[in-house]
Order: structure tokens, then C-alpha cells, then sequence
């Protein structure tokens, strides 16, 4: 059998990639693919395995995003030098506290960390330290940030990434769905080193460190508010009280079903569906058959249970119908393209923000949303617009914003690499 490749000997760098005639097709795994763990014993001995290995840990989770419910993990791949890769299938291999143990103290290596984390946490593994290649990837102005861009350009390899989107609750597991995803840690050791010797010349190895700290670190993102408001499609059509009833019914109805059969809300009834139903407000289950979006076998599955909740909103007191705008929840200001209206002020600010940002971002090669996220950047203006909006003068010098900016949440290479900018802007 014909060796796997090998990265290249000189990694490609943001300003000079590996050419695309160089890159090469890396489709199976080097040492062939390893069992499942998908027994407590088979668990043990990987656990065993990887407790005995060396060096950082890299790792990745699939999930089964647009089938299931919840983002829960189905299945986790880990890889050390000594311990090689290991696939284990959280659904039947048992209690991972273990695995948890062998696992805290090493640096793990994730792609898309932020996407993973959470998935990972609720089966009690969490990192010690962490290293985030697409992070490192951003921070150093690559164009292109996805795992198989990132390790084409920097390695020279081609990885197969033909099961993204799959339905990784299936058991069993096909055979090319694991090699894909055996594939996924097979270099995360080599593209971390790689982008960190390059953050390490471009001076931002420091930055690096203070996010993946950061995300590391950062508590769960708080529930949404109204969250059948962000239904696909419902913004510019529910516009009436009573309509917006029929979609926060429906909606609710169909999040208890879809949490019931464990299957994604939109495989039970489709976002259309509901949309069309708040327009249409049908007045009885003859009407909301004949919808269009109502014909499909998902949507008849549980027709009385769609037909009750639009018939609880039409028959709600005025009281009980929800407000047109969605409220804003404790803290949460008010969406920037209402400020020019009602907070002018705070418009003028953003907009010097907005800009001071962009150009400083520009100069570093970095997004603009990583030197400053867009929620600081509009606390930032919303608080100088209020005090200007009472008559008052903000202090924009750079140690004024610096402590604003800090104490909003901004990591310290953020504020110094913008308050200087931010306080030409605003002054």
C-alpha cells in the first residue's frame, strides 16, 4: 500500500500558502482507522492510551445538527503522539469521568473550538488550556478559515470533507463517515504548531493566548429572548399582534415535539409552515389543510396539535398578544438601525467607532469583529452617546477608553491595539 503524504517540509503562511499544485490528497488515516470505543471496556483502554501519550490532545465532535433536538455530541475524535487517534462514541461507551481526568492537564486543539465546547462540556470533558486553529487562522488574516483550507494552505494536504452535514446520531457509523472523521485530528498537532510559529513572527502569539483563554472560559451564551421571533422569513411578514400570537403558539408546539421525538424543530414542520399560517391566520382546520405548507406527510403527522395552537392565539384576549417589537432583555440595547431616529448621538458615535475600528483591523490584518467585537463597539457608542445626549462631555482620551473598554469585557491586547485609534476617532 502506498504511504500516506506527509506535510510539507516548509508550512505555507498566510503570505505565502502552499501553491494548490503543490497540495496533495489525504484520504485515509496513516495508521489506518481504529476501532469505535463504544463499550465502558473499550472506553478504558483508549482512556489508558491517551493518559500515556505526550503532548497536547488534539480533538474534534460531530454532531447531529439538522436531525436531532439538542447539539449533543455523537461522536468524539482524539489524538496524542503515543496514543495515535481514538473515535469514541459517547451514546453506549459509558461514563467518560475518566476520560475527563486523563484529559485535564494537556492542551487541546480544536478547530472551531466555540462550536465544540459546549457539546464536549456536557459530557464532563473540558480543557485545561486550548489552542484554536481557526482562531489562530483569524488572528493571522487568513482569507480562508475552514479546516480543509486552512490545513491545504499551511500543510499541503487535501482532506476528504464529504460528511460535514451528516447524521452522525446513525449507528451504525459507516465506514467513509469515520475515516472523515478520523481524517479531522489527524494534523491538528502540525497545523497548531505550524500557526503557531507563525503567530510567534507576527507578533501576536500573546493576542492568541488571551482568546483561547478567553473562549475557553467564557460562560454559556444566555437565552434568547422571543426566540420564535427569529424564525426564517417571519421578520418582514408577521407584522399584526395577532399574527405574531399564531406564530409564538405554533412555534412553542412544535419546540415541545421536536423535543419529545428528539428530531430538529424544521423536520417536524417546516419554518415555512408557520410562517404562512401567522399570515394566513386560518379560522378552522379545513383552511389550514388546504396551506400549501400544511400538504406535507411531517406537517399531517400532528395536524390537531398545529390546528389548537392557532386556534389558542385567534381566540386570546388583546391583552395576551405579544407587542410587534420584541423587548429588549435586561441590559440588551436597542438594535443600532433605530438609533439614528431616537438615539442620534449614539448613531454619530457608533458610525466613529465603526470606523476607527475597520481601519485599525485593516492594519493589523485582522477582522475588524476580533479587535473589537461588534457588541463592545456598541456599548462603547451608546455609552458616549448618552452622556452627550445629557449635556455631558465623554472622556475619549486613551486611558478613559481603555478602562471602558476593559471593563466591557475587551481582552487586553484588544485595548491596546485600538483605544489610541478609538480616541482620534472620538475626540
Amino acid at each position: 500500500m502506498t504511504p500516506a503524504p506527509r506535510p510539507v517540509s516548509v508550512p505555507g503562511t498566510t503570505a505565502h500558502p502552499v501553491l494548490e499544485e503543490e497540495v496533495v490528497d489525504y484520504t485515509r488515516p496513516r495508521d489506518g482507522l481504529p476501532e469505535v470505543s463504544d463499550t465502558p471496556a473499550a472506553l478504558a483502554a483508549a482512556t489508558a492510551a491517551l493518559a500515556s501519550g505526550t503532548g497536547p490532545v488534539a480533538v474534534d465532535a460531530e454532531r447531529a445538527s439538522g436531525f436531532r433536538y439538542g447539539q449533543d455530541a455523537y461522536l468524539v475524535q482524539l489524538r496524542r503522539a503515543g496514543a495515535g487517534t481514538v473515535l469514541v462514541d459517547p451514546v453506549s461507551c459509558g461514563q467518560t469521568h475518566e476520560l475527563a481526568a486523563a484529559l485535564d492537564g494537556p492542551e487541546w486543539i480544536l478547530h472551531a473550538a466555540d462550536q465544540d465546547l459546549p457539546c464536549l462540556a456536557d459530557l464532563g470533558l473540558r480543557p485545561a488550556r486550548l489552542f484554536d486553529t481557526e482562531l489562530a487562522a483569524r488572528l493571522l488574516g487568513r482569507e480562508h478559515v475552514g479546516l480543509g483550507a486552512v490545513v491545504e494552505e499551511t500543510l499541503g494536504l487535501r482532506l476528504a470533507k464529504d460528511h460535514a452535514a451528516a447524521d452522525w446520531s446513525t449507528r451504525p457509523l459507516p465506514h467513509t463517515w469515520l475515516i472523515y472523521a478520523a481524517l479531522d485530528v489527524e494534523h491538528l498537532i502540525d497545523l497548531r504548531d505550524a500557526l503557531a510559529a507563525e503567530l510567534e513572527a507576527a507578533g501576536k502569539a500573546e493576542w492568541a493566548a488571551q482568546e483561547f483563554e478567553y473562549e475557553r472560559t467564557r460562560p454559556p451564551r444566555p437565552a434568547k429572548v422571543d426566540p420564535w421571533r427569529k424564525t426564517p422569513r417571519a421578520g418582514r411578514a408577521v407584522r399584526s399582534p395577532r399574527s405574531l400570537a399564531v406564530l409564538r403558539e405554533l412555534w412553542t408546539a412544535r419546540e415541545d415535539v421536536a423535543r419529545e421525538l428528539d428530531r430538529t424543530p424544521s423536520k417536524v414542520l417546516s419554518h415555512q409552515a408557520l410562517v404562512a399560517a401567522a399570515v394566513a391566520r386560518p379560522t378552522s382546520r379545513r383552511k389550514m389543510q388546504a396551506l400549501r405548507e400544511f400538504s406535507s406527510r411531517q406537517a399531517r403527522q400532528h395536524q390537531e396539535l398545529w390546528w389548537q395552537a392557532i386556534d389558542r392565539a385567534l381566540q386570546m384576549d388583546e391583552s395576551e398578544l405579544p407587542a410587534v417589537h420584541a423587548p429588549l432583555g435586561e441590559g440588551e440595547l436597542p438594535q443600532p438601525r433605530s438609533w439614528a431616529r431616537r438615539h442620534a448621538e449614539a448613531a454619530t458615535a457608533l458610525e466613529e467607532v465603526r470606523s476607527a475600528v475597520r481601519e485599525r483591523a485593516e492594519v493589523l490584518r485582522l477582522p475588524q469583529e476580533l479587535l473589537l467585537s461588534p457588541e463592545v463597539q456598541r456599548r462603547l457608542a451608546w455609552q458616549i452617546g448618552e452622556q452627550e445626549a445629557d449635556g455631558g462631555v465623554p472622556d475619549v482620551s486613551v486611558r478613559a477608553l481603555s478602562e471602558i473598554l476593559a471593563g466591557l469585557g475587551a481582552r487586553p491586547w484588544q485595548v491596546e491595539q485600538s483605544a489610541q485609534a478609538l480616541s482620534d476617532a472620538l475626540a
